[in-house]
């Protein structure tokens, strides 16, 4: 999925290198690159006034023309730095029939399909919880996803790791654990000033709880099996609680000035990723 790699990797990696390029590859159609304010020389647009601004920053030409006072905003040019997290936890191995893909499989392709897009923009990627440096062009790429394919079984909560202030976040994980272990980690992050953008990945069996009947239900990671006797019985209630969990998750990301969306493993990928450029490019204005 992802582009042409080194002849070393591309053998080790074809499915998800061909499987991520053509999703980005049918994202990037109709994308322009991420512009965004910031001290580039490169003309980008006018903006109205705000009292925040500094008065040298006004346009008096453009401002001579009527009423109101508008600033020069100018492209940031430089390369920004985005660490990318997947959750690689067995919960992800989850999928609830064999013609669906595993939740870990598409948070593999949709975090590869997404460094593509802001390495062929002049980013810099990284694979967060790695110790690795983001880094840009065809070696930032592939080395995140050689990362990727080695980093598997992790925990279920980004890994506290200091990051440059300032730097965008990409969370991708099914964010079915408790609230209080995420609110942690982006807590940590946010405090360094870092932009960050959460993708809820579910299956759609965990997001409708189609199941009638007796089921036990096992657990992935060491839990202890549940029997259900009319699992038809509890569906409502435990939409009600997903609902609500969710809920709370978005308040969580918005409260530190992040964004929230969820994907469900039956969708089109490619609208899963569009979310996710387009969240970055909302807040792409770093300093």
């Amino acid at each position: 999925m992802i582009r042409q790699q080194s002849e070393a990797l591309a053998g080790r990696l074809p499915p998800l290198q061909v499987r991520a390029e053509r999703i980005a590859a049918t994202v990037a159609q109709g994308l322009h690159g991420r512009r965004r304010a910031g001290q580039g020389e490169s003309f980008w647009q006018f903006r109205h006034y705000q009292p925040s601004d500094e008065t040298r920053r006004i346009d008096w030409r453009r401002s001579a023309r009527g009423a109101d006072v508008f600033v020069r905003e100018n492209e940031w040019e430089a390369a920004q730095s985005v660490w990318i997290w997947r959750d690689s936890s067995p919960s992800m191995r989850y999928r609830s029939r064999r013609d669906l893909p595993e939740k870990a499989e598409m948070a593999d392709v949709l975090a590869a399909a997404l460094a593509i897009l802001l390495t062929n923009g002049g980013e810099n990627v990284g694979l967060l919880g790695e110790g690795m440096p983001a880094r840009g062009g065809r070696v930032g790429l592939n080395l995140l996803v050689e990362a990727m394919m080695v980093a598997k079984g992790g925990t279920s909560a980004p890994p506290a790791e200091p990051l440059p202030r300032f730097a965008g976040v990409v969370l991708i994980a099914d964010f079915l654990e408790p609230i209080s272990l995420y609110r942690e980690s982006i807590a940590a992050l946010a405090a360094r000033g870092c932009v960050g953008h959460c993708l809820q990945i579910l299956d759609p069996a965990e997001e409708g709880f189609p199941f009638s009947g007796r089921i036990r239900f096992e657990g992935t990671e060491d839990e202890a099996p549940h029997l259900l006797r009319r699992a038809d019985r509890v569906r409502d209630e435990y939409r009600e609680k997903l609902a609500l969990h969710r809920e709370a998750l978005k308040d969580l990301a918005t409260t530190f000035g992040w964004s929230f969306a969820s994907y469900n493993t039956d969708q089109p990928a490619d609208a899963a990723l569009l979310s996710l450029y387009g969240a970055l490019s909302k807040t792409a204005v770093w300093e």
